[in-house]
Protein backbone atom coordinates (compact mmCIF):
# COMPACT_ATOMS: atom_id res chain seq x y z
CA UNK A 1 0.00 0.00 0.00
CA UNK A 2 3.02 2.39 1.29
CA UNK A 3 5.09 1.57 -1.87
CA UNK A 4 1.28 2.54 -4.34
CA UNK A 5 1.20 5.76 -2.54
CA UNK A 6 4.47 6.29 -3.01
CA UNK A 7 4.26 5.32 -6.71
CA UNK A 8 1.73 8.08 -7.29
CA UNK A 9 3.00 10.72 -5.51
CA UNK A 10 6.25 10.48 -7.87
CA UNK A 11 3.94 10.03 -11.14
CA UNK A 12 1.94 13.32 -9.81
CA UNK A 13 5.44 15.11 -9.16
CA UNK A 14 6.71 14.33 -12.63
CA UNK A 15 3.38 15.68 -14.06
CA UNK A 16 4.39 18.77 -12.67
CA UNK A 17 4.84 21.88 -14.49
CA UNK A 18 5.98 24.91 -14.41
CA UNK A 19 5.05 28.34 -14.35
CA UNK A 20 6.98 31.42 -13.83
CA UNK A 21 4.67 33.84 -11.92
CA UNK A 22 7.82 36.37 -11.54
CA UNK A 23 8.14 36.59 -15.12
CA UNK A 24 4.14 37.52 -15.67
CA UNK A 25 4.20 39.62 -12.58
CA UNK A 26 7.09 41.92 -13.93
CA UNK A 27 5.58 42.31 -16.94
CA UNK A 28 2.44 43.27 -15.54
CA UNK A 29 4.68 46.12 -13.28
CA UNK A 30 5.74 47.30 -16.32
CA UNK A 31 2.47 47.41 -18.52
CA UNK A 32 0.75 49.40 -15.41
CA UNK A 33 4.06 51.75 -14.90
CA UNK A 34 3.73 52.36 -18.66
CA UNK A 35 0.16 53.16 -18.22
CA UNK A 36 0.77 55.77 -15.30
CA UNK A 37 3.89 57.09 -17.39
CA UNK A 38 1.72 57.29 -20.84
CA UNK A 39 -1.02 59.32 -18.87
CA UNK A 40 1.38 61.59 -17.40
CA UNK A 41 3.91 62.52 -19.95
CA UNK A 42 0.51 62.63 -22.62
CA UNK A 43 -1.94 64.00 -20.85
CA UNK A 44 -1.31 67.82 -21.59
CA UNK A 45 -0.93 67.00 -25.15
CA UNK A 46 -3.87 64.68 -26.03
CA UNK A 47 -6.06 67.40 -23.66
CA UNK A 48 -5.05 69.77 -25.99
CA UNK A 49 -5.60 68.05 -29.49
CA UNK A 50 -8.16 65.47 -28.45
CA UNK A 51 -9.73 67.36 -25.22
CA UNK A 52 -9.00 64.44 -23.71
CA UNK A 53 -5.74 63.74 -21.52
CA UNK A 54 -6.35 60.39 -21.53
CA UNK A 55 -6.95 59.81 -24.66
CA UNK A 56 -3.41 58.03 -25.51
CA UNK A 57 -3.34 56.29 -21.64
CA UNK A 58 -7.19 54.52 -23.34
CA UNK A 59 -6.00 53.57 -26.63
CA UNK A 60 -2.95 51.98 -24.71
CA UNK A 61 -5.07 50.31 -22.42
CA UNK A 62 -7.15 48.93 -25.29
CA UNK A 63 -3.73 47.36 -27.02
CA UNK A 64 -2.52 46.18 -23.34
CA UNK A 65 -5.57 44.43 -22.98
CA UNK A 66 -5.95 42.84 -26.35
CA UNK A 67 -1.74 42.10 -26.21
CA UNK A 68 -2.62 39.89 -22.60
CA UNK A 69 -5.40 38.07 -24.21
CA UNK A 70 -2.88 36.94 -27.02
CA UNK A 71 0.24 36.40 -24.71
CA UNK A 72 -2.08 33.96 -22.66
CA UNK A 73 -3.33 32.43 -25.41
CA UNK A 74 -0.08 31.49 -26.58
CA UNK A 75 0.95 30.59 -23.47
CA UNK A 76 -1.48 27.46 -22.96
CA UNK A 77 -0.46 26.38 -27.06
CA UNK A 78 2.45 24.44 -26.84
CA UNK A 79 5.08 26.14 -28.37
CA UNK A 80 6.47 23.39 -30.78
CA UNK A 81 3.10 24.11 -32.48
CA UNK A 82 4.25 27.31 -34.54
CA UNK A 83 7.25 25.86 -35.67
CA UNK A 84 5.69 24.80 -38.95
CA UNK A 85 4.29 28.22 -39.36
CA UNK A 86 8.24 29.82 -39.20
CA UNK A 87 8.51 29.65 -43.11
CA UNK A 88 5.17 31.38 -43.16
CA UNK A 89 5.70 33.89 -40.93
CA UNK A 90 8.68 34.99 -42.45
CA UNK A 91 7.21 35.48 -46.09
CA UNK A 92 4.22 36.58 -44.74
CA UNK A 93 6.49 39.45 -42.78
CA UNK A 94 7.79 40.40 -46.03
CA UNK A 95 4.46 40.76 -47.79
CA UNK A 96 3.63 43.37 -44.83
CA UNK A 97 6.03 45.50 -45.43
CA UNK A 98 5.41 46.29 -48.66
CA UNK A 99 1.78 46.74 -48.47
CA UNK A 100 3.48 49.67 -46.60
CA UNK A 101 3.46 51.13 -50.16
CA UNK A 102 0.23 50.33 -51.13
CA UNK A 103 -3.21 52.33 -49.98
CA UNK A 104 -3.37 50.62 -47.13
CA UNK A 105 -0.05 52.72 -46.03
CA UNK A 106 -0.39 55.10 -42.91
CA UNK A 107 1.76 57.75 -42.47
CA UNK A 108 2.19 59.90 -39.52
CA UNK A 109 5.21 62.01 -38.67
CA UNK A 110 6.50 61.87 -41.94
CA UNK A 111 7.04 58.36 -42.43
CA UNK A 112 5.06 55.54 -43.57
CA UNK A 113 5.78 52.61 -41.51
CA UNK A 114 2.14 51.59 -40.57
CA UNK A 115 -0.88 49.67 -42.40
CA UNK A 116 -4.62 51.04 -41.68
CA UNK A 117 -6.71 47.54 -41.11
CA UNK A 118 -10.14 48.10 -42.41
CA UNK A 119 -12.60 49.20 -40.50
CA UNK A 120 -11.18 48.47 -37.21
CA UNK A 121 -9.08 52.01 -36.78
CA UNK A 122 -6.25 50.08 -35.72
CA UNK A 123 -2.93 50.62 -37.27
CA UNK A 124 -0.29 47.88 -37.66
CA UNK A 125 3.75 48.17 -37.96
CA UNK A 126 4.70 45.49 -39.97
CA UNK A 127 8.46 45.70 -38.45
CA UNK A 128 6.71 44.74 -35.02
CA UNK A 129 5.36 41.43 -36.93
CA UNK A 130 9.05 41.05 -38.65
CA UNK A 131 10.85 40.95 -35.28
CA UNK A 132 8.28 37.86 -33.63
CA UNK A 133 8.47 36.13 -36.96
CA UNK A 134 12.38 36.74 -37.04
CA UNK A 135 12.74 34.92 -33.59
CA UNK A 136 10.68 31.50 -34.89
CA UNK A 137 12.21 31.38 -38.23
CA UNK A 138 16.40 31.52 -36.57
CA UNK A 139 14.85 29.12 -33.79
CA UNK A 140 13.86 26.25 -36.12
CA UNK A 141 16.32 27.21 -38.82
CA UNK A 142 19.29 26.02 -36.07
CA UNK A 143 17.44 23.13 -35.16
CA UNK A 144 17.32 22.04 -38.78
CA UNK A 145 21.03 23.23 -39.24
CA UNK A 146 21.71 21.15 -36.22
CA UNK A 147 25.92 20.98 -35.37
CA UNK A 148 25.95 22.64 -39.11
CA UNK A 149 25.30 26.27 -37.44
CA UNK A 150 28.52 25.96 -36.16
CA UNK A 151 30.66 25.75 -39.03
CA UNK A 152 31.47 28.60 -41.21
CA UNK A 153 28.91 27.87 -43.72
CA UNK A 154 26.08 27.61 -41.05
CA UNK A 155 27.52 31.20 -39.95
CA UNK A 156 26.72 33.22 -42.65
CA UNK A 157 23.60 31.43 -43.73
CA UNK A 158 22.28 31.93 -40.31
CA UNK A 159 23.53 36.08 -40.71
CA UNK A 160 21.92 35.97 -44.41
CA UNK A 161 18.64 35.02 -43.34
CA UNK A 162 17.32 37.80 -41.66
CA UNK A 163 19.15 40.37 -43.99
CA UNK A 164 15.91 40.30 -47.09
CA UNK A 165 13.92 41.07 -44.13
CA UNK A 166 16.10 43.91 -42.23
CA UNK A 167 16.79 45.58 -46.03
CA UNK A 168 13.22 45.52 -46.42
CA UNK A 169 12.16 47.17 -43.20
CA UNK A 170 15.02 50.06 -43.79
CA UNK A 171 14.95 50.64 -47.30
CA UNK A 172 10.66 50.52 -47.60
CA UNK A 173 9.45 51.93 -44.30
CA UNK A 174 12.83 54.05 -43.51
CA UNK A 175 13.19 52.55 -39.92
CA UNK A 176 16.76 52.10 -38.95
CA UNK A 177 16.19 51.01 -35.49
CA UNK A 178 13.71 48.07 -36.56
CA UNK A 179 16.67 46.71 -38.98
CA UNK A 180 18.92 46.99 -36.14
CA UNK A 181 16.74 45.10 -34.15
CA UNK A 182 15.95 42.55 -36.07
CA UNK A 183 20.07 41.95 -37.02
CA UNK A 184 20.96 42.34 -33.40
CA UNK A 185 17.96 39.73 -32.41
CA UNK A 186 20.11 37.05 -35.26
CA UNK A 187 23.32 38.12 -33.96
CA UNK A 188 22.56 37.20 -30.54
CA UNK A 189 21.00 33.61 -31.41
CA UNK A 190 23.84 32.86 -33.71
CA UNK A 191 26.13 33.68 -30.98
CA UNK A 192 24.08 31.37 -28.04
CA UNK A 193 24.32 28.48 -31.01
CA UNK A 194 27.51 28.48 -31.92
CA UNK A 195 29.59 30.71 -29.34
CA UNK A 196 32.39 30.84 -31.62
CA UNK A 197 33.85 34.05 -29.74
CA UNK A 198 36.54 34.52 -32.58
CA UNK A 199 33.81 35.25 -35.15
CA UNK A 200 31.51 37.52 -33.23
CA UNK A 201 34.99 39.71 -31.73
CA UNK A 202 36.34 40.35 -35.73
CA UNK A 203 32.46 41.20 -36.61
CA UNK A 204 32.03 43.20 -33.56
CA UNK A 205 35.59 45.31 -34.29
CA UNK A 206 34.92 45.43 -37.92
CA UNK A 207 31.40 47.02 -36.95
CA UNK A 208 33.12 49.51 -34.34
CA UNK A 209 35.86 50.30 -36.73
CA UNK A 210 33.35 51.13 -39.48
CA UNK A 211 31.10 53.74 -37.13
CA UNK A 212 34.32 55.07 -36.32
CA UNK A 213 35.30 56.10 -39.47
CA UNK A 214 31.70 57.27 -40.44
CA UNK A 215 32.14 59.62 -37.31
CA UNK A 216 34.99 60.35 -38.25
CA UNK A 217 34.00 61.31 -42.08
CA UNK A 218 31.02 63.28 -40.52
CA UNK A 219 33.15 65.51 -38.39
CA UNK A 220 35.42 66.21 -41.72
CA UNK A 221 32.38 66.84 -43.19
CA UNK A 222 31.05 69.96 -41.73
CA UNK A 223 28.70 71.86 -42.69
CA UNK A 224 28.38 69.67 -46.11
CA UNK A 225 26.27 67.02 -44.55
CA UNK A 226 23.82 66.30 -47.62
CA UNK A 227 21.41 63.26 -45.56
CA UNK A 228 18.92 63.47 -42.87
CA UNK A 229 20.79 60.50 -41.16
CA UNK A 230 24.23 61.93 -41.05
CA UNK A 231 22.96 65.06 -40.06
CA UNK A 232 21.57 63.59 -36.67
CA UNK A 233 25.46 62.04 -36.07
CA UNK A 234 26.45 65.48 -36.11
CA UNK A 235 23.60 66.27 -33.87
CA UNK A 236 24.63 63.67 -31.40
CA UNK A 237 28.24 65.12 -31.53
CA UNK A 238 27.24 68.42 -30.34
CA UNK A 239 23.25 69.12 -29.91
CA UNK A 240 23.67 72.43 -28.82
CA UNK A 241 25.18 73.38 -32.13
CA UNK A 242 21.72 72.46 -33.68
CA UNK A 243 19.67 73.62 -30.89
CA UNK A 244 16.48 73.74 -33.11
CA UNK A 245 16.87 71.67 -35.42
CA UNK A 246 18.05 68.21 -35.45
CA UNK A 247 19.51 68.35 -31.61
CA UNK A 248 15.95 70.00 -30.09
CA UNK A 249 14.82 66.67 -28.46
CA UNK A 250 17.90 65.51 -27.84
CA UNK A 251 18.61 68.70 -25.46
CA UNK A 252 15.28 68.41 -24.59
CA UNK A 253 15.68 65.00 -23.31
CA UNK A 254 19.19 66.11 -21.68
CA UNK A 255 17.24 69.22 -19.72
CA UNK A 256 14.14 66.92 -18.25
CA UNK A 257 17.01 64.24 -17.15
CA UNK A 258 18.89 66.74 -15.91
CA UNK A 259 16.39 68.43 -13.60
CA UNK A 260 14.48 65.42 -12.09
CA UNK A 261 18.05 64.97 -9.76
CA UNK A 262 18.35 62.02 -7.18
CA UNK A 263 14.59 61.63 -6.44
CA UNK A 264 12.59 63.73 -9.26
CA UNK A 265 10.00 66.64 -9.46
CA UNK A 266 7.27 64.00 -8.64
CA UNK A 267 4.48 62.42 -10.61
CA UNK A 268 2.83 64.45 -12.99
CA UNK A 269 4.93 67.66 -12.18
CA UNK A 270 7.21 66.98 -15.41
CA UNK A 271 7.78 70.74 -17.17
CA UNK A 272 8.94 68.83 -20.51
CA UNK A 273 6.23 67.33 -21.64
CA UNK A 274 4.41 70.80 -21.79
CA UNK A 275 5.11 70.67 -25.27
CA UNK A 276 8.98 71.40 -25.07
CA UNK A 277 10.09 67.62 -25.36
CA UNK A 278 8.45 66.26 -28.97
CA UNK A 279 7.42 62.29 -28.86
CA UNK A 280 7.18 62.54 -24.89
CA UNK A 281 4.94 59.44 -24.72
CA UNK A 282 6.99 57.78 -27.43
CA UNK A 283 10.74 57.36 -27.77
CA UNK A 284 11.30 59.84 -24.80
CA UNK A 285 9.69 58.39 -22.03
CA UNK A 286 12.41 57.69 -20.29
CA UNK A 287 13.63 60.96 -20.10
CA UNK A 288 10.25 62.01 -18.27
CA UNK A 289 10.61 59.19 -15.98
CA UNK A 290 14.18 60.57 -15.16
CA UNK A 291 12.20 63.62 -14.88
CA UNK A 292 9.68 63.09 -12.75
CA UNK A 293 10.75 59.92 -10.13
CA UNK A 294 14.57 60.95 -10.94
CA UNK A 295 17.35 58.59 -11.01
CA UNK A 296 15.93 56.32 -8.37
CA UNK A 297 12.88 56.27 -10.49
CA UNK A 298 15.27 55.38 -13.62
CA UNK A 299 16.97 52.65 -11.87
CA UNK A 300 14.06 51.38 -10.72
CA UNK A 301 13.08 50.77 -14.32
CA UNK A 302 16.61 49.44 -15.27
CA UNK A 303 16.22 47.21 -12.39
CA UNK A 304 13.22 45.31 -13.57
CA UNK A 305 14.17 45.01 -17.35
CA UNK A 306 17.45 42.99 -15.50
CA UNK A 307 14.86 40.96 -13.54
CA UNK A 308 13.02 40.17 -16.60
CA UNK A 309 16.03 38.98 -18.54
CA UNK A 310 17.35 37.30 -15.91
CA UNK A 311 13.96 35.61 -15.26
CA UNK A 312 13.88 34.39 -19.27
CA UNK A 313 17.87 33.09 -18.92
CA UNK A 314 16.40 30.78 -16.23
CA UNK A 315 13.73 29.41 -18.68
CA UNK A 316 16.14 29.19 -21.37
CA UNK A 317 18.53 27.66 -19.53
CA UNK A 318 15.85 25.03 -18.39
CA UNK A 319 13.77 25.03 -21.78
CA UNK A 320 13.10 21.11 -22.92
CA UNK A 321 14.41 21.34 -26.27
CA UNK A 322 16.96 23.58 -28.43
CA UNK A 323 13.49 25.22 -30.05
CA UNK A 324 12.05 26.50 -27.06
CA UNK A 325 15.42 27.61 -26.05
CA UNK A 326 16.27 29.60 -28.98
CA UNK A 327 12.64 31.08 -28.70
CA UNK A 328 13.27 32.47 -25.29
CA UNK A 329 16.54 33.83 -26.35
CA UNK A 330 15.31 35.51 -29.39
CA UNK A 331 12.90 37.27 -27.14
CA UNK A 332 15.48 38.24 -24.29
CA UNK A 333 18.03 39.07 -27.11
CA UNK A 334 14.83 41.31 -28.26
CA UNK A 335 13.66 43.49 -25.09
CA UNK A 336 17.55 43.89 -24.42
CA UNK A 337 18.25 45.43 -27.43
CA UNK A 338 15.57 47.31 -27.95
CA UNK A 339 15.81 48.29 -23.81
CA UNK A 340 19.60 49.33 -24.27
CA UNK A 341 19.22 51.54 -27.44
CA UNK A 342 16.42 53.19 -26.47
CA UNK A 343 17.95 54.58 -23.12
CA UNK A 344 21.26 55.06 -24.79
CA UNK A 345 19.04 57.24 -27.33
CA UNK A 346 17.37 59.12 -24.68
CA UNK A 347 20.63 59.80 -22.81
CA UNK A 348 22.34 60.77 -26.14
CA UNK A 349 24.91 57.79 -26.04
CA UNK A 350 24.13 56.97 -29.22
CA UNK A 351 22.70 58.91 -32.35
CA UNK A 352 18.90 59.81 -32.11
CA UNK A 353 16.83 57.17 -33.58
CA UNK A 354 12.80 56.09 -32.95
CA UNK A 355 12.80 53.47 -30.55
CA UNK A 356 10.12 52.77 -27.50
CA UNK A 357 11.06 51.80 -24.12
CA UNK A 358 9.12 47.97 -24.07
CA UNK A 359 6.20 47.91 -22.44
CA UNK A 360 6.27 51.20 -21.03
CA UNK A 361 6.16 53.80 -24.27
CA UNK A 362 3.32 54.83 -26.25
CA UNK A 363 2.67 52.07 -29.32
CA UNK A 364 -0.18 49.57 -30.01
CA UNK A 365 1.45 47.49 -32.22
CA UNK A 366 4.82 47.49 -30.42
CA UNK A 367 2.50 45.80 -26.85
CA UNK A 368 0.76 43.76 -29.00
CA UNK A 369 3.46 41.58 -30.44
CA UNK A 370 6.09 41.76 -27.04
CA UNK A 371 3.07 40.55 -25.33
CA UNK A 372 2.61 37.98 -28.16
CA UNK A 373 6.68 36.98 -27.47
CA UNK A 374 5.82 37.44 -23.73
CA UNK A 375 3.48 34.58 -24.06
CA UNK A 376 5.58 32.30 -26.78
CA UNK A 377 8.12 32.61 -23.17
CA UNK A 378 5.52 31.32 -20.94
CA UNK A 379 4.42 28.68 -23.28
CA UNK A 380 8.22 27.29 -23.00
CA UNK A 381 8.29 27.98 -19.43
CA UNK A 382 4.87 25.54 -18.84
CA UNK A 383 6.62 22.83 -20.66
CA UNK A 384 9.36 22.49 -17.85
CA UNK A 385 9.27 19.57 -15.41
CA UNK A 386 9.06 21.01 -12.14
CA UNK A 387 12.07 17.80 -11.41
CA UNK A 388 14.06 19.63 -13.71
CA UNK A 389 14.78 22.96 -11.83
Amino acid sequence: MAETRRRRRKKKQQSEYFFDYSLLFIVLFLLGFGLIMIYSASSYEAYDSYGDAAYYMKKQLIANIIGLVFMMVIANIPYTFWERFATLGYVVSMILIFLVKTPLGITSHGATRWIGIPHTGFNLQPAEVAKLCMILFLASLVCKMGKSVRTMKGFFTMMAAPLPIAASVYLITDNLSSAIIIMGIAVLMVFVASPDYKKFIIMGGSVLAAAGLLVVAVVQMGDKIGTFRLARIQAWLNPESQAQDKGFQTLQALYAIGSGGIWGKGLGQSMQKLSFLPEAQNDMIFSIICEELGLFGAVAIILMFIMLLWRMMVIANNAPDLFGAMLVVGVMGHIAIQAILNIAVVTNSIPNTGISLPFISYGGSSALFLLSEIGLVLSVARRIQLKEL
